[in-house]
């Protein structure tokens, strides 16, 4: 392996390494404000958050073993993470469409989605630069792989930029079942991820893009 090709291959690993860690502190931070605001939509999207470190653990280990083993298929590490990642957002997936349904049903609002637009605007401008940085990487070393994680990190941009329009639309319009349908289209998106999950885990190519 030549220098450029190792350097390549440890910038993947660092990028899959801030996402990891990018995505537990977006977790921790939008599960908190979510529930504190009672903002179903941004809770939704710190769960969500959560999930995507469960994968970021897969693609940092699919970074490493490409680098070692650049032929060898994906092993029983990254084929339990995928499966793990895919049931976690089915759960979510139907946690959210349940919520919803009853929040939507009992009127219900949350306090404030100020913090759903601040989140949205962070995640917009972060899952922007990480898709650059992955697509670069990827085109470099001619790896599928990882330009399909940087395919599904644009729908974590597109879920960042569910949540700011329903955050956004709600601090405008003070209409309750605005957050309840930003939770859905986040409930939608999660319901596609766990179908990728399980059909990459099956050997299947990655769609998201």
């Amino acid at each position: 392996m030549t220098s450029q090709t190792d350097r390549l291959y440890r910038t993947a690993a660092i990028l899959a390494l801030i996402t990891i860690f990018y995505n537990i502190l977006e977790g921790v931070v939008s599960a908190w404000f979510g529930f504190e605001d009672e903002s179903l939509a941004l809770f939704g999207f710190g769960l969500d958050s959560f999930v995507e470190v469960v994968s970021g653990a897969g693609i940092l280990h699919m970074v490493r073993r490409q680098r070692d083993n650049p032929d060898r298929n994906p092993d029983e590490f990254e084929q339990r993470a995928l499966r793990i990642t895919g049931l976690s957002f089915y759960v979510l997936a139907v946690g959210l469409l349940v919520t919803a349904a009853y929040d939507t049903l009992h009127l219900h609002a949350p306090t404030t989605t100020f913090w759903g637009v601040v989140v949205s605007c962070v995640s917009i401008a972060s899952m922007w630069l990480l898709i650059r940085e992955k697509v670069k990487v990827g085109h470099a070393l001619g790896s599928p792989a990882i330009l399909a994680d940087a395919a599904c990190t644009r729908v974590c941009l597109l879920l960042s930029v569910i949540l700011l329009v329903s955050s956004v639309g709600y601090q405008l319009t003070g209409i309750g079942w605005l957050d309840s349908a930003g939770a859905l289209g986040i409930g939608w998106f999660c319901f596609k991820e766990g179908k990728e999950a399980f059909d990459k885990a099956r050997g299947i190519p990655c769609s998201c893009s």
